[in-house]
């Protein structure tokens, strides 16, 4: 197994200055740590934010939905270098009208991403990658083959497996990807993986070929919760994957889409000989299974259905159950329950956040020994309305005592949004109280 996680892990993040607003081009973070680990010598992969009209292999979602929005920006012809042959064009057009380019606020990260989608249903069910969604309080793609932007809904997503559907809401009778055979393909054959390279807006077309087949990788995210994952049984090629081209197509040569772009790889570093970018996707066999599973609702040890239970509040991670040593941990994100949205720090008494761009750390906590330290409260949630504040600490949830931040994570998990728990928090200034909280939904995890 080629394992790279040592380097483009989550990088800590200082409490201050708090840092304004910026654009995250599919996975700019996992590009700027790749390269930042090539001085090192070594190789870093980095997960990439960037049926032939069969319908009836996803079904479609009934539920009712607002009509399309107008394009906010009018999608831009696809790029071809000058050496792009004619079959590689014919291939680009045939593949790019079943596209969608993804935008995804995350609010609570005071950040926003890019990356591709591909349309499997003409309902507009859109397969990409969960790290593409992954924090997103927002989606909104832009359908290459009617220039239509709609929002979007998370159907179900696996994080174990870098796979989610979302769905187009108000859509009908869009372009379809043609689907091919993931178990047919061989080492040498020729492919074009296709995305939103860059964030540009516009499908760029990397041709390349097969290089390995069923290979095991660690990809590492410097941006998101999931600092790195393990895949498995992907397909490895030397196309020119770049940031913005997650979720987008590997395509063979007759246009058939053989797999979903996920990661790539960048090498080299001082003295040493700049190594070849490889790239990877999940074949597109495995994905649309787990697909089939998440359009019927299907929910298991790794899909997830919808969005997770949500309280409101900015904590820690990790398996530390000491609010104070919580207080001083200056890595990790924080999250709407145990998630990380990204950013240290709290309330320190100044309210409720919208997002965490003017976070600061609580200035006093509660002095007990073992819980969950509040470190901010997001405003217009259950845990503002509960009147938990920064500071406070969770001690139990439904009469389970509460550790560490992972331990509220794991325990808030198994519910689901509209669920209503008891919550018991000691305040800074040491009054314990109990209060029923009813989950709302939270970004995608």
């Amino acid at each position: 197994m080629q394992d790279y996680s040592g380097y483009g892990s989550t990088m800590p993040m200082p409490p201050m200055p708090p840092r304004p607003p910026r654009r995250r081009i599919g996975a700019l973070s996992y590009v700027l740590v790749a390269l930042a680990a090539g001085a090192l010598g070594a190789g870093s992969v980095v997960a990439l934010y960037h049926p032939a009209s069969n319908t009836s292999a996803i079904p479609s979602s009934s539920a009712p939905a607002p009509a399309p929005l107008p394009s906010s920006a009018v999608p831009q012809p696809s790029i071809a270098s000058p050496g792009t042959s004619p079959g590689e064009q014919a291939i680009l057009n045939k593949v790019e009208p079943g596209l969608v380019i993804i935008n995804t606020a995350l609010q609570y990260q005071s950040d926003e991403a890019a990356a591709t989608g591909m349309v499997i249903n003409s309902d507009g069910l859109v397969l990409t990658n969960n790290h593409v969604i992954e924090d997103s309080t927002s989606i909104n793609a832009t359908d290459l083959g009617n220039g239509h932007t709609y929002t979007a809904k998370v159907i179900g997503y696996d994080v174990t497996g870098d796979i989610a559907l979302i769905q187009l809401q108000g859509a009908s009778g869009l372009h379809t990807v043609s689907l091919g055979d993931s178990s047919a393909v061989k080492v040498g054959d020729s492919v074009l993986a296709m995305g939103n390279a860059e964030g540009q807006s516009q499908i760029v077309p990397a041709p390349g070929q097969v290089t390995a087949l069923n290979q095991t990788i660690t990809a590492s995210d410097e941006g998101g919760t999931i600092t790195s994952e393990t895949l498995y049984g992907m397909i490895e090629d030397n196309a020119n994957i770049v940031q913005g081209d997650s979720g987008g197509p590997l395509a063979d040569s007759a246009g058939q889409v053989i797999g979903m772009d996920t990661a790539g790889s960048e090498g080299g570093g001082f003295g040493v000989e700049q190594q070849a970018t490889s790239g990877y996707a999940i074949p597109i066999d495995t994905a649309l299974s787990v697909a089939r599973q998440m359009a019927a609702g299907q929910a298991s040890s790794t899909i997830s259905i919808g969005y997770p239970p949500f309280m409101g509040i900015y904590i820690g991670q990790g398996s530390d159950s000491n609010p104070q040593d919580q207080a001083q941990e200056q890595s990790g994100g924080y999250g709407g329950y145990g998630g990380n949205f990204g950013g240290f720090g709290g309330n320190g008494g100044q309210g409720c956040y919208t997002s965490d761009r003017n976070l600061t750390a609580p200035t006093t906590i509660a002095n007990v020994s073992s819980g969950t330290l509040i470190l901010g409260v997001i405003c217009d949630s259950p845990a503002q309305a509960a009147g938990m504040t920064a500071g406070s600490v969770i001690t139990a949830v439904n009469g389970q005592a509460i550790g560490a931040p992972d331990n509220l994570t794991s325990v808030v998990s198994k519910y689901q949004p509209g669920n209503t728990i008891a919550v018991t928090w000691v305040s800074p200034s040491g009054q314990r109280t109990t209060s029923n909280l009813k989950l709302t939904a939270g970004p995608p995890l």
